[in-house]
């Protein structure tokens, strides 16, 4: 019987089952040993049983009371702001059940909160970022657009500096684009459409869109890898998400330098490697570079906006993979891409 789980019902049943059971045996008792005030025997042992029953009673509703009003007091703690306000429940019976429900209720409100006001949070830090981002391109559309102006006749100089607003035009739509990627990402609302796709095949058209940049910059650009190797993924989110790392690897490498791209198959995992021999990364800003907007201060690059390798670890990580970097300084950086295949 579920109404006997709870231990203190079932004292108080045993409690009124012994004031009978003793009241019964007193009342047997007494007129056995006087029958001619057998009634009185009775009368007496029925009011003594009332009075255990009444008794027994009245303990058990205090009782019941008192971790009523504790539990009041809980709760109201609890709407009062306090979130670590919990009711004890550590007896067995419907109401510790009922105890043990808004418990968990509370702590499922915790974590809405919590999950809002990192969302709130990471709202107001991505359009505080996003603020800033946009200053540098505007304040430079404003002033070119000023100079066009006042150099209208200039033909050179209208030329000159519409090339230059074109540019800023570029930069900041490519800071919404990966905005809007990301977001998209987050939010899992990108459908993405896999199909196995040959690796070296994708390899190699990355690299000749870099093939120009790399003879323009004299940097030396090396593809390897196994053409038998395939992964079931979507050919265009993840081709830019490596042309993201491949850019940041040209982006921090000078004239001379190399830059790798390699892709290989072990017995449970599919690893593409993009690894340069540039300046490398400081350490304090290896732990930081998957960040948004994230700019190190020992970095040369001044037009970067922050964004292509948060894109690139979310596309990975959409695909079930993992992205990780190592670097050392002068020596160089390595970014492993690794995926779990059956």
């Amino acid at each position: 019987m579920k109404i006997l789980a709870n231990r203190k019902i079932k004292r108080l049943f045993c409690r009124v089952l012994f004031s009978f059971a003793a009241g019964i045996l007193a009342a047997a008792a007494g007129a056995g040993l006087d029958p001619e005030n057998a009634v009185w025997y009775l009368l007496f042992s029925f009011a003594g049983v009332g009075a255990a029953v009444l008794c027994a009673m009245y303990l058990y509703f205090r009782d019941q009371s008192r971790v009523m009003e504790r539990s009041i007091s809980q709760i109201r703690a609890y709407i009062a702001g306090d979130p670590d306000a919990r009711i004890e429940c550590d007896e067995e019976g419907d109401l510790y059940r009922l105890f043990q429900e808004v418990n968990s209720l509370a702590a499922i409100l915790n974590a809405h909160a919590e999950n809002e006001g990192r969302a709130k949070k990471f709202m107001k830090d991505t359009i505080s970022d996003i603020s800033h981002q946009l200053k540098t391109p505007l304040a430079a559309l404003n002033i070119y657009n000023g100079i066009t102006q006042e150099e209208a006749e200039d033909a050179a100089a209208v030329r000159e500096f519409s090339a230059l607003s074109e540019q800023e035009l570029d930069r900041i739509e490519t800071l919404v684009q990966n905005l809007l990627k990301i977001a998209g990402l987050d939010a899992g609302t990108i459908v993405f459409e896999k199909s196995e796709e040959n690796l070296s095949d994708m390899m190699e058209q990355i690299g000749k869109q870099f093939a120009y940049r790399a003879e323009r910059e004299g940097k030396k650009l090396s593809l390897s890898g196994d053409d038998s190797v395939f992964l079931f993924c979507d050919r265009t989110w993840l081709a830019e998400a490596v042309s993201n790392i491949v850019k940041n690897a040209f982006d921090h490498t000078e004239k001379g330098d190399t830059i790798r791209i390699e892709w290989r198959k072990f017995a449970s995992v599919v690893q593409i490697v993009v690894s340069d021999s540039g300046s490398g990364i400081h350490p304090e800003d290896l732990p930081h570079i998957f960040k948004r907007f994230y700019r190190s201060r020992f970095s040369k690059d001044t037009q970067g906006i922050g964004l292509g390798l948060p894109l690139a670890k979310a596309i990975v990580e959409a695909h079930s993979g993992t992205i990780q970097a190592d670097s050392e300084l002068k020596a160089g950086t390595v970014f492993t891409i690794d995926f779990l295949v059956s």
